[in-house]
């Protein structure tokens, strides 16, 4: 949304996913380790290693992606434009003009058995933004579908698109 007005909410969420985030280093440490062996150790690695400079090369871009990949954050803000949600880090937000929104009401979730896992998941559902928990605000969209929002606050983000609303019909 603009910058110009501040926000009504804001949430700001890491991904909670600890083995995820193990799972994610085994690339870059391998390389790592890799490195150390054929660079500083001069154990050059297979019957055709990669040269010096492509091994260090390989190693710090990976360690570059495992470094965005940690960073990313599920913001969602909603401003009197409308409500913007996105993976900031890695993707752009999702706009949603207060229009498209018939209702918001918190529920409680299942991440993985509902949508899936984490992140921005599409399915028979509706498409989810979720981070981490198992508490959200499903809002029904006035032509048809739903998103669920997943939010440390939920309650405090429905309330603040049901306000946002009313002061827009009211006006």
């Amino acid at each position: 949304m603009s910058g110009q007005t501040p926000p009504l909410f804001q949430e700001k969420q890491r991904f909670q996913l600890k083995r995820q985030l193990v799972l994610v280093a085994i690339p870059p440490a391998g390389m790592t380790l890799l490195l150390i062996w054929q660079v500083i150790l001069g154990h050059p690695w297979g019957r055709h290693p990669l040269s010096n400079a492509n091994l260090i090369g390989w190693t710090i871009f990976l360690w570059l992606i495992y470094l965005r990949l940690v960073t990313v954050r599920l913001v969602t803000e909603v401003r009197p434009e409308g409500l913007a949600v996105g993976m900031r880090g890695l993707w752009r937000a999702r706009r949603i003009p207060l229009a498209e929104i018939q209702s918001a009401q918190t529920v409680t979730y299942d991440p993985v058995r509902d949508y899936g896992g984490y992140g921005i998941r599409t399915t028979r559902r509706g498409t989810g933004y979720i981070a981490g928990g198992n508490r959200g605000v499903r809002l029904e969209m006035a032509k048809g579908g739903t998103v669920l929002i997943g939010s440390q606050h939920p309650e405090d983000l429905a309330l603040a698109i049901q306000r946002l609303k009313s002061t827009t019909r009211s006006a």
